[in-house]
């Protein structure tokens, strides 16, 4: 199947492009990327809720029916919306305790979600991590994101409250939002410098992936919270909300790979020798991107070309250590 594959894509530039991402995806294990980042940011989850409770608990003070409107637009049924009724109505006690403890979470989580996106992006450009420097990074990631949140809602509230013929343009702003966030993460966190224009055509990419996640989620996560919440209680909307999140995780970890397979068509690698374990009747001939071995097909094959050196080179992009 994939000699058919390789036989099409060499007629066709995008096909071909394509299936190295997925070969470097592979190679690099980006499953186990997406699933840090997944991880990481179902944690963030938990003081964003405190956060919004504490927000919920302010504005339900001067609106009554809060708890209603939230239960309605969530699509809850049963215990489950009778436990979020019940924790709206705690959230008016509790409001400004809930601000202070979600916004030292908010920050603890936020700053561990920047380090795993940096892992994946590090990973995925096969450089190392900076060190201690990286927890300022990531305290500037976390801060510039805040800003860009920030400054879109206001936008979006704006463009809401004209209406009309502008009303489309809350799609824009998301998208810019969107682009905006995948290229500042790919610019400061990873340990690496290659300008901003090489970054742009994937961070757009990642954009749209995530407008469409955006899309998805406000059409089949109420559904998927409503059925879970119906068989499984609290405990399916916290299934439902992990789903999602898997999804953002695999589409950073593509848009990651992305940019690196993009920026070496267009410059070109450079190779390295790699140290893997002598192991008993192991006969290694080459590794992949994340050092993993192949070994040699046949006893009495030679496990290297005569002028190969004995561990095979490692591709690494322009500009690594």
């Amino acid at each position: 199947m994939r000699a058919r594959l390789d036989r099409v894509a060499a007629r066709h530039p995008w096909l071909r492009f394509v299936l190295a991402v997925q070969t470097r995806f592979g190679e690099l294990h980006g499953n186990q990327m997406a699933s840090a980042v997944t991880l990481t940011a179902f944690l963030t989850l938990f003081p964003v809720l405190l956060v919004g409770i504490a927000v919920i608990g302010f504005v339900s003070i001067s609106s009554g029916d809060v708890p209603q409107r939230v239960v309605e637009n969530l699509g809850l049924t049963g215990s489950t919306a009778d436990t979020v009724t019940e924790a709206i109505g705690t959230a008016e006690e509790s409001r400004a305790a809930a601000s202070v403890i979600g916004v030292l979470g908010l920050l603890w989580s936020g700053l561990g979600l920047a380090a795993a996106l940096a892992y994946a992006y590090n990973t995925a450009w096969q450089v190392k991590a900076r060190g201690v420097k990286d927890k300022l990074y990531d305290f500037t990631w976390l801060a510039g994101v805040g800003l860009l949140v920030v400054a879109t809602f206001t936008v979006t509230t704006a463009i809401e409250w004209v209406g009309g013929i502008v009303a489309p343009l809350v799609v824009v702003v998301g998208l810019a939002l969107n682009t905006g966030i995948f290229l500042w993460t790919s610019a400061l966190l990873p340990n690496r410098r290659v300008g901003i224009r090489p970054l742009l055509g994937p961070a757009i990419a990642g954009g749209v992936g995530l407008e469409v996640l955006k899309l998805l989620g406000t059409l089949v996560v109420p559904r998927l919270v409503a059925s879970s919440s119906a068989l499984y209680g609290t405990l399916g909307v916290v299934f439902a909300a992990l789903a999602w999140l898997l999804f953002l995780g695999r589409l950073i970890a593509y848009t990651a790979v992305v940019e690196v397979v993009a920026w070496e068509q267009a410059h070109g690698t450079q190779q390295t020798v790699i140290d893997v374990p002598a192991l008993p009747e192991s006969e290694p001939v080459a590794t992949t991107r994340a050092g993993d071995r192949t070994e040699a097909e046949a006893e009495g094959e030679s496990s290297a070309p005569a002028d190969a050196a004995p561990e095979q080179a490692l591709s690494a992009g322009p500009g690594d250590p």
